[in-house]
């Protein structure tokens, strides 16, 4: 597993640093100058040239990006532009909400990939199936921000038992939290539970065609038995990957879904850097969703090795 996890390693640094470039590039390549906003209104060159020297702005690309890197390797992000205070600070006070939507998500990601995935095998009837269809693919089809703004206007407007927005922790008032929960983690949970739902059937499927699962039908088990202790473990290896990817899905999505549901995370924080031009928050942000998907994929990578020998031995 160690000699495994080495030859993992390179790879995961050089996607993580490729990923840094790439988002210090793609952001001075946005129209927009911080200096400029810092400036006020109807600023003279001579002020704006003055904030673009005291930033550092004016100096070359790649001397501003290895300045920028050294310091991230420290664990310093820098201070932001328009409010001046630590990025690493901004980035603890907002964490915890984003973890929180994040895992919130999971949980309903995992129930209900589960639930549809093993309903797609047990319901046989076509009306039935022809549903879990149907719901399967207006999860994938609709985009988060729709299906947001849709329970919105049924579950806070037109009928109103749950709040429309905001944050209560979930560690703080349990009851009050999980009302503030529940939309948007159930939102942000739809695309990829519906992903997961597809995997789950066909390892199912896969599994009770074995020959072990025809072997413990006719000796009598129960079906429901064949099903949940030897055809859901066997099927899932393979979810366990496709489980990984989605957290990156999550995280992503999280940016879109705190912007709708005024939720306090790390999304509304980069939203906001992003209209004021606020270099240091955002790669901070960006950078930040990259090293935590990139980590998600190692470990899953690691998990799926030890379940099983082959992916570690080859």
């Amino acid at each position: 597993m160690t000699g495994y996890l080495v030859r993992r390693l390179p790879s995961a640094l050089g996607v993580l640093l490729l990923a840094s470039f790439a988002i210090f590039l793609i952001l001075r390549a946005v129209q927009g100058d911080p200096a400029e906003t810092l400036a006020g209104s109807d600023p003279s060159p001579e002020s704006v040239g003055a904030i673009r020297h005291e930033l550092g702005l004016d100096r070359p690309l790649l001397t501003q990006y290895g300045a920028w890197i050294a310091d991230v390797v420290r664990g310093d992000f820098g201070r932001s532009y328009i409010i001046g205070g630590s990025v690493n600070e901004l980035l603890a006070q907002r964490l915890g909400n984003t973890v929180e939507l994040t895992v919130g998500a999971l949980v309903f990601t995992i129930a209900l990939g589960l639930l549809f995935g093993v309903l797609g095998v047990t319901v046989k009837n076509r009306f039935g199936q022809t549903l879990l269809s149907a719901v399967n693919s207006v999860s994938l089809i609709v985009p988060a921000y729709v299906s947001g703004f849709l329970l919105v206007f049924v579950f806070a407007i037109t009928w109103p038992v749950l709040p429309p927005g905001g944050h209560v922790s979930i560690l703080s008032d349990p009851q009050i939290g999980f009302q503030y929960l529940l939309m948007p983690a159930l939102v942000l949970a739809l695309p990829p539970s519906a992903i997961l739902a597809r995997y789950v059937k066909d390892g199912l499927q896969q599994a009770l065609g074995e020959d072990y699962a025809r072997t413990a039908k006719s000796l009598g088990i129960p079906p429901r038995r064949i099903l949940w202790r030897h055809a859901l473990p066997n099927a899932l290896p393979p979810v366990l990957t496709v489980l990984g990817m989605q957290v990156g899905v999550l995280l992503g999505g999280a940016v879109i879904i705190e912007a709708v549901f005024a939720w306090p995370g790390l999304g509304m924080l980069a939203e906001q850097a992003v209209t004021r031009r606020d270099y240091p928050v955002i790669q901070a942000v960006l950078l930040f969703l990259v090293v935590v998907y990139v980590v998600v994929q190692l470990l899953t990578d690691l998990a799926y090795a030890l379940i099983d020998p082959r992916v570690r031995l080859g």
